[in-house]
């Protein structure tokens, strides 16, 4: 298009972010054997939620993986999608190798640690696609991966991110990132807290470490504590 030609497309407008929550809960996983899935995932050492059963035929068993804020449901008559075909169902962990031998312990069949020497190699089916032996050579966040297999086939893939990309939240908050994340709140707060009137640090602290698991700056994050003070001390 040159600078005199006018463009007949729509200009589009961007949405702005969403304001109301949308909490992912629970994926459901198509399985043949319901025992038999049930055997493996309380093996793996998730927790075991639920397990409903009605004289309808119907049954639901819910999972949640260890630190996980989203669980699996599985069933009878809960999905017509074939049994094995969820694939490439994201595991997050801070310690690949940590979180593989764990899960070997306790009887999981896993693929060996590997980075992808191809893009969307993670998600090919054997080395000869692209996968590297061993870990992203950096330890970059997203590049080292290892995956695991249910009975029926359904695949997860374990990913190892230690930081996240800014805007995107915390990792699962395990002790050592709870004391990273506090101390960041201390200090934010102590610079906060001179010129604020008369407060209880546990609100301040409250808001700033929501702000920061929902991926917000340590500068914006505290921005929305003191605006929170400011809604509180009113």
């Amino acid at each position: 298009m040159t600078s005199t030609q006018t463009s007949t497309e729509h200009t589009t407008a961007v949405p702005t972010a969403a304001t109301v929550d949308l909490n992912l809960e629970v994926v459901v996983i198509p399985v043949s054997d319901v025992d038999r899935a049930k055997r493996f995932y309380a093996n793996l050492g998730w927790r075991l939620d639920a397990d409903f059963k009605f004289d309808n035929g119907f049954r639901v068993v819910q999972f949640t993986p260890p630190g996980s804020g989203c669980s699996i449901q599985f069933g009878t008559n809960i999905t017509s999608a074939a049994p094995g075909s969820a694939q490439g169902l994201y595991l997050v962990v801070s310690d690949i190798e940590g979180a593989r031998g764990e899960l070997v312990a306790r009887g999981a069949q896993m693929s060996e640690v590997f980075h992808a020497g191809a893009p969307g190699a993670q998600f090919q089916r054997n080395s000869a696609s692209g996968r590297v032996s061993g870990p992203d050579p950096d330890h970059k966040s997203y590049f080292s991966f290892a995956t695991l297999n249910d009975p029926d086939g359904n695949s997860w893939l374990l990913q190892e991110i230690k930081t996240r990309l800014p805007g995107r939240g915390l990792s699962s908050i395990d002790v050592a990132t709870l004391s990273e994340l506090l101390r960041e709140t201390e200090q934010h707060h102590g610079e906060y807290e001179p010129t604020a009137p008369k407060h209880h640090w546990s609100d301040w602290y409250a808001a700033y470490i929501v702000a920061r698991q929902q991926g917000r700056t340590p500068d914006d994050a505290a921005k929305d504590a003191t605006r929170h003070m400011d809604t509180v001390l009113r």
